[in-house]
């Protein structure tokens, strides 16, 4: 089985070293580059000879920090899944962060083992969301009643199917889960996603669940 390859960027260099030998010993997963801060990792990203496949990114380092490397890493390694990692837990930094492209979103002080768990799944959903980011970003943003907007705050109106498929996205279903579930082909469920990307303005997966609990298309804390 094909490993997840990982890359980190972190400053503190006693919790970059801990984490990546903690990573090391899981049988799935391998840490392939390491950086001190995210120029530095961005400069051995370009050496590398294929992408990682998930990057663990601190949000605030000298030199290029974690929210400017997200931005460089969504532009020139869109296949690359970020997950930020950071002391604040405050609901404009992960908003802020989720809305930027990044997949997921801890605090420091997570268990090692709900780290693993998010790694693995954004790698597999494109998406992870404990319950106090969802809690985070239900409570930073107050969107109840207000018409749907897209990331320009343009009013944007979703059919019936789009909403059907945001749902299920929301859920984890795969293109092809979702195809039997809707009884359509996988080129339309491609479509809706593509109509869905388009039409919010969202960066990925992760941007269209974070949409939808927003305007309460789907609530994941239910």
């Amino acid at each position: 089985m094909r490993k997840i390859r990982m890359v980190i960027a972190d400053d503190q260099r006693l919790f970059r070293k801990g984490l990546a030998a903690l990573i090391e010993k899981e049988h799935d997963l391998e840490m392939v580059a390491e950086g001190d801060n995210g120029q530095e990792l961005l400069d051995k990203l370009r050496e590398l000879p294929e992408p990682p496949d998930v990057a663990l990114l601190d949000m605030h380092m000298p030199v290029m920090n974690g929210v400017e490397l997200n931005d460089i890493l969504h532009n020139e390694y869109p296949e690359i899944k970020v997950i930020i990692l950071s002391v604040y837990d405050q609901e404009r930094f992960i908003s802020k962060m989720i809305e930027a492209g990044a997949c997921g979103y801890l605090i420091k002080n997570t268990e090692v083992d709900e780290l693993l768990t998010a790694v693995r799944k954004v790698h597999e959903t494109g998406f992870y969301f404990n319950q106090a980011s969802l809690a985070a970003m239900k409570n930073a943003w107050q969107y109840r009643n207000q018409n749907i907007r897209n990331l320009s705050r343009i009013p944007i109106d979703l059919t019936d199917r789009e909403r059907e498929v945001l749902k299920l996205i929301c859920k984890e279903y795969t293109n092809n889960e979702m195809a039997d579930t809707l009884n359509i082909s996988v080129r339309t469920v491609e479509g809706h996603r593509n109509n869905l990307l388009a039409k919010t303005g969202c960066k990925n997966t992760a941007g269209l669940v974070v949409f939808a609990i927003r305007y309460e298309v789907f609530n994941l804390m239910d």
